[in-house]
């Protein structure tokens, strides 16, 4: 698995750059046909815009798929200079659609240059970045009075607590990187947490802060 950059959740920026005024919107995508659909949605609602230049970059089954256009601008304007900042970023993941509405003056090809790329980077300084990583899912059960010293130990740890049910005991999904899982195993032999039953599950892509 490749390890990359993405965003948390989508932005949006915008600049104005004599009289045009051009609107980056960043998306979180996972696949391609979710790139596509949301660059329809964007076409839609800026449907009276001249352009809407797009990049983006996603990795499927361990493969990046890329792709750009420059929507009727002069080649090279927009979207290869847009999708050049995500791979100079190594961001994955993500879709960037810049709207550009025409003000009546000429940018000229390095004036178009500058502006869709400081749109993108607008947008993108705004926008709270996560690395994805391999991680592994473990079901854990454990006594009501245990449950305050796993949150602690988990919030210092960084392992994410989900899908928790209150029954005779509590059972809950840990979400932990892989080196984190090592060192959990071992507190867990070791007894410094203490759990009633534990259950590895799938090994899954998660988001770590950075």
């Amino acid at each position: 698995m490749n390890e990359f950059i993405t965003i948390k959740k989508d932005e949006i920026a915008e600049i104005v750059e004599k009289k045009s005024k051009f609107i980056a919107n960043i998306i979180r995508i996972e696949t391609q046909k979710e790139a596509e659909e949301k660059i329809k949605e964007i076409k839609k609602k800026y449907y009276d815009a001249k352009h809407n230049c797009i990049a983006y970059r996603v990795y499927e089954l361990e493969k990046l798929i890329e792709k750009s256009s420059d929507d009727g601008e002069p080649s090279g304007t927009a979207g290869g200079p847009i999708l050049n900042i995500l791979r100079n970023q190594d961001l994955g993941n993500i879709l960037v659609v810049v709207t550009r509405y025409f003000g009546g003056i000429l940018l000229g090809t390095g004036g178009l240059v500058r502006a869709y790329s400081e749109a993108t980077l607008e947008a993108l300084k705004k926008a709270e970045k996560v690395k994805r990583v391999l991680g592994t899912e473990i079901e854990v059960n454990l006594a009501y009075s245990q449950f305050d010293n796993l949150k602690y130990y988990c919030l210092k740890n960084n392992i994410n607590i989900s899908n928790i049910n209150y029954l005779e005991n509590i059972s809950c999904i840990l979400t932990m990187e892989e080196e984190t899982k090592e060192k959990f195993m071992e507190d867990y032999n070791k007894k410094d947490i203490i759990l009633e039953q534990i259950k590895i599950l799938d090994k899954k892509i998660i988001d770590k802060s950075i």
